[in-house]
């Protein structure tokens, strides 16, 4: 995966947090996340969350993972990431929906630790396929649609499920 800029890494004790509301727009940021994306908070706030995705970053994942956020369900996720300065950084993501008292979402939360380099390693070639099979379609939404597919197929190919597969990084 030909990635730009440089990598910037997180410290093995770093975690990064960051809210967003019911649209994907930032609410909250730490000092970690703004540290590493290389933006104050008067720059992120109300932003959509997707200001740091990096363009090598596979569409179809945010794709599951707002879909399980939207009925109510935590994600893990490796993503890699756009700082401000066009440089990028990995993170293993653990979102969560945030409820009222009756039960119904009302933001999102995350929280973004340092993957292992062998996660990395494994996750590289998968994300460069769904990348490419994304890519390859003329319309974007198709494109996202096909790479999902693809994820799914990979999945099932493993024998694991898409948290099963995560977790074993």
């Amino acid at each position: 995966m030909l990635l730009t800029g440089t990598e910037q890494k997180l410290d093995p004790q770093d975690i990064i947090v960051s809210k967003t509301d019911l649209k994907g727009r930032i609410i909250y940021a730490n000092d970690i996340f703004l540290d590493i994306a290389g933006y104050n908070l008067r720059e992120i706030l109300d932003k959509p969350h997707n200001v740091i995705r990096h363009p090598l970053m596979p569409r179809c994942v945010f794709q599951l993972l707002w879909e399980r956020l939207q009925f109510g369900n935590e994600i893990f996720a490796y993503v890699v990431n756009s700082t401000k300065a066009e440089d990028y950084y990995w993170v293993l993501a653990h979102v969560t929906p945030s409820m009222d008292s009756k039960g119904n979402v009302t933001s999102y939360h995350s929280n973004r630790r340092a993957p292992s380099g062998a996660a990395i390693a494994a996750i590289t070639p998968i994300y460069e396929a769904l990348v490419a099979e994304e890519k390859s379609h003329k319309n974007a939404k198709e494109g996202q649609k096909a790479g999902y597919r693809l994820l799914m197929k990979t999945l099932e190919e493993k024998g694991v499920s898409y948290d099963e597969f995560v977790l074993s990084l």
